[in-house]
Formats: C-alpha cells, sequence, structure tokens
C-alpha cells in the first residue's frame, strides 16, 4: 500500500504496518510540542533564551537559572505537555466510539461531571487540593458512566451518546453555578481559577499523579487502537471480523474517561483540546480513522502553544490557558457544526 511500510520481525512473521505521513506527522508534532516547551519555561518575568534552558535542563546552567527551570517553570511544561497529550487521546477514543466529531469529553459532559465532583469538594466539603483532584476524578467517572448506561439501548450508537452527553452536561453545568450560587466568597474565588482550567502554581505534586495515570492508560488504549477503528465500520462488520464491541467500547471509554478526569484534576477543565486536537490530527495524516497518537501529541503541542499565548498575547497581563483553548476551540466548534449542517448529518 503506498505510503506505509511493512516491517517484519522473527521467524513467527510478525509485522507492524507503519503509515510513512502519519510518522512524519507525529515526528513533528513531537519536534514543535518540545520546541514549544522549550520557549514556555524561558517565558516569564525573569526571561531565558532558549539555548540557556537547554543547557540549564542539562545540568550547566547557573544555581538561579536552576531553581527558575527546574522548579518553578518546568513542572507547569510538563503538566502541560501531559495534560493535552491525554485529552488529545481521550478525545481521540471518544470520537472513534461515538463515530461523530462532536463525541468528545467537552461536548458529552465528562468535563462537566469532573468539576461538579470538585466544586463540591470545594463548597460543600471545603477540601484540600488533592481532595479536590479526587473529586474531580471521581465526579467524572461516575458521569462517563452514567452517559454509557443512558445511551446503552442494545448496543451504543454515536449521535444517541452525543445527544445522551450534551442533556447530561446541561444539568450538571445547572448543578455547578448551583453550588457557586451556594458557596462563600473564599470558595467561590477558589472555585472560579479552578473550573476556568489554569496551569499557574502546578509542580511536581501534579506531575507524577498525572504521568502514572498516562502511563498505564495509554498503552491500555494504543493497544486496543487496532479494534477501535475496525469498529468505526459499523458494529456488524466488526463483529464479523471478531472484535467484540461492546467490551472494547466499555474499555476504551473507562480508559478515555480516566484520562480526561486525571488531567481535569491536574489543570481544571481545559476547554476544546479533546474536541480539537483528533480532528486536526486526522486533517494532517489524511487517515481515514482517528489516530490516538497523532492526537496526543497534538494535544499535547496545542496546550503548550495555548499557554504560550496566554502569557505572551496579552502584554503583562496574563490569562489562564482554559481562557485561550476556549476561545480558539469556540471558533473551531462553530465550524464543525456548520460542516456537519452542510454534510447533513445534523
Amino acid at each position: 500500500m503506498a505510503g506505509t511500510t511493512v516491517l517484519r520481525t522473527g521467524r513467527a512473521g510478525l509485522s507492524l504496518r507503519i503509515d510513512r505521513r502519519a510518522a512524519a506527522v507525529g515526528a513533528g508534532l513531537l519536534a514543535v510540542a518540545l520546541a514549544a516547551a522549550v520557549v514556555l519555561v524561558g517565558t516569564g518575568d525573569y526571561a531565558i533564551a532558549p539555548a540557556d534552558v537547554l543547557r540549564t535542563l542539562t545540568g550547566h546552567g547557573t544555581a538561579g537559572q536552576e531553581f527558575i527551570v527546574r522548579q518553578l517553570r518546568l513542572p507547569r511544561v510538563v503538566v502541560a505537555l501531559l495534560v493535552g497529550a491525554a485529552l488529545g487521546m481521550a478525545g481521540a477514543a471518544f470520537q472513534a466510539v461515538a463515530r461523530n466529531p462532536l463525541g468528545s469529553p467537552d461536548v458529552i459532559g465528562f468535563g462537566q461531571g469532573s468539576a461538579a465532583g470538585a466544586l463540591t469538594v470545594i463548597v460543600l466539603l471545603h477540601g484540600s487540593s488533592y481532595e479536590v483532584a479526587a473529586g474531580a476524578v471521581a465526579g467524572g467517572l461516575l458521569t462517563g458512566l452514567a452517559v454509557y448506561a443512558l445511551a446503552w439501548k442494545r448496543g451504543v450508537q454515536g449521535y444517541r451518546l452525543v445527544l445522551v452527553g450534551i442533556g447530561v452536561s446541561a444539568v450538571l453545568a445547572a448543578v455547578n453555578s448551583y453550588l457557586l450560587v451556594k458557596a462563600n466568597f473564599v470558595d467561590v474565588a477558589r472555585a472560579v481559577v479552578w473550573i476556568t482550567g489554569s496551569l499557574d502554581g502546578r509542580d511536581w505534586d501534579q506531575v507524577w499523579p498525572l504521568l502514572a495515570v498516562c502511563a498505564v492508560l495509554m498503552p491500555v488504549l494504543l493497544g486496543r487502537s487496532r479494534a477501535l477503528r475496525i469498529t468505526e465500520m459499523g458494529d456488524d462488520a466488526a463483529s464479523a471480523l471478531g472484535v467484540r464491541v461492546e467490551r472494547v467500547r466499555l474499555a476504551c471509554v473507562l480508559a478515555a474517561v480516566l484520562l480526561t478526569a486525571a488531567a481535569t484534576a491536574a489543570a481544571g477543565p481545559i476547554a476544546f483540546v479533546a474536541l480539537t486536537a483528533p480532528q486536526l490530527a486526522r486533517r494532517l495524516t489524511r487517515s481515514p480513522g482517528v489516530g490516538l497518537l497523532p492526537s496526543a501529541l497534538m494535544g499535547a503541542a496545542l496546550l503548550v502553544l495555548a499557554d504560550l499565548a496566554a502569557q505572551r498575547a496579552f502584554g503583562s497581563g496574563q490569562v489562564p490557558v482554559g481562557v485561550a483553548t476556549g476561545v480558539l476551540g469556540g471558533g473551531y466548534l462553530l465550524w464543525l457544526l456548520v460542516g456537519e449542517r452542510r454534510a447533513g448529518r445534523i
């Protein structure tokens, strides 16, 4: 097949099919994400040139640069890379399950579920930052299971999953508004900062749990990428090819929900990365299906670039990264809805 390389290993004839264009796009996205990360590490009140950032990361910086880079700025950038990758891959998995470009955690309520869990802990329990993170994970997981159960009718159909998710998202948005109205001033200030989506103040305590979740769940999704792509052909065709459709979907939904919840726990509900990253990656790779790994790399690049823009585009003032992704992603969503309408799918 043109544009595809097949690697064969061992006497058993095992083969690995590699799309050369997808591999090139993935390498390019990784390079963009890492280059933007280096620039972002050097951005701030005390600017550091990219060359000095690289020297510091290799252990050749001054004591001041070592402290600023390794302790103050590097954790924020690593969280941005991990959150973007987690949301990109989770969005790709949801869109493949729903067979719908609107099937992302932003649209079908999982972000609102995580926010509801976090706000419950902030407003009603006055919990610590760790308890807020746990509340976000629990809220996202419960919402994911509820949406999947409500959308079930002899299987899960794409548009039914999206419509149920939109309804659940609306209910949870009302619950979140009620919690904000009920809260005192101090809790409201804390909650608003969290639900906007921000990378400010992130340190290594947020990095390690998120890294562990990504290290476990991303291989789970990647291991099911072939079966997930086959399910996009339809349930009957996938079953005929030996794929246990609902088992694959449930495993992918659980993994994607947990990735989304962990990313939300680390940085708040970052809007639209999960929606836009898979579609942009698909257009670059020209793949017939949603690619999980290119989507993860696109998500990482998008979030780091959005954070860089949020810090540099407003002069001396900074805005939370969730505001930047919301502005860009909202425009993309309108464009996507217009395209779906013209195609007669909505």
